[in-house]
């Protein structure tokens, strides 16, 4: 009988640290990944915050990173952010994931 106290005990500590799994109905956070075409309605209009934040909600993004022509950035890849392309009008000409 002895021999079996301590497995259960620690058996029983093991269920005390896992996670419940949300309720039914209970919202579930964006992923964060990004999906471009959730947004191309934005093609072709003007930046401001309103229409940025639209565009991060419409596509699941993290980050938005507008880049206008010239505009050096860096090359590394980030699932979560929506680059948005400007032209010289500051009219949007392209969003892609990166």
């Amino acid at each position: 009988m002895s021999r079996l106290v301590l497995p259960a005990v620690l058996l029983l500590s093991m269920t005390a640290c896992a996670t419940a799994p949300p309720p039914p109905g209970a919202a579930v956070p964006p992923s964060g990944l990004c999906n471009a075409e959730g947004a191309r309605w934005a093609i072709g209009r003007g930046i401001d915050d309103d229409t940025t934040n639209r565009i991060l909600r419409d596509t699941g993004s993290r980050d938005a990173r507008v880049l206008k022509p010239g505009m050096g950035a860096t090359m590394d890849y980030r699932q979560d952010r929506i680059n948005i392309d400007l032209n010289d009008r500051g009219a949007i000409t392209g969003l892609r994931c990166g």
